[in-house]
């Protein structure tokens, strides 16, 4: 993975990561210990899912970059389908708490979406990849009188 992609990861991951912590402390208060396992459960979920997809859309880029903004929107449809998967299969489950998981996972999922916005926002990413084998005087393109 290029070092621009893993700063966005990591841009994207830490936040999220920290929500869930704080996630984790509120229903750890609320809800006991297994609001916390709930919370903790759905912040990997987000960071497992949001991780893989934008590894994804990495590889999608760079490899089929005309299919980018189609797999994108395709890509986020796809997760969110799969978080309400995931709540709809633990909303009946004594492992944890699956309101606190419920809760967790969409706070999580926005955290990521925000955290990866910004990251991409503040990157400096090159629209056009420089030319360095042409080197010396640009060639004229226009007529000159």
């Amino acid at each position: 993975m290029p070092s621009n992609d893993a700063r966005i990861l990591a841009q994207a991951a830490v936040p999220t990561a920290a929500v869930g912590a704080v996630a984790a402390v509120i229903s750890g208060v609320v809800a006991g210990g297994k609001g916390a396992i709930g919370a903790v459960a759905a912040t990997l979920v987000v960071i497992l899912f949001m991780g893989i997809g934008l590894y994804v859309l990495q590889r999608t880029a760079k490899s089929l970059p005309h299919l980018f903004q189609a797999m994108g929107l395709m890509l986020y449809a796809a997760q969110i389908l799969l978080l309400f998967v995931f709540v709809a299969a633990f909303k009946n489950t004594t492992l944890f708490n699956p309101k606190a998981f419920a809760i967790t996972l969409v706070v999580g999922t926005l955290a990521w979406i925000a955290a990866q916005t910004r990251a991409h926002m503040k990157a400096k990413i090159l629209y056009v990849e420089p030319d360095s084998t042409t080197g010396g005087k640009p060639e004229k393109s226009g007529h000159s009188s």
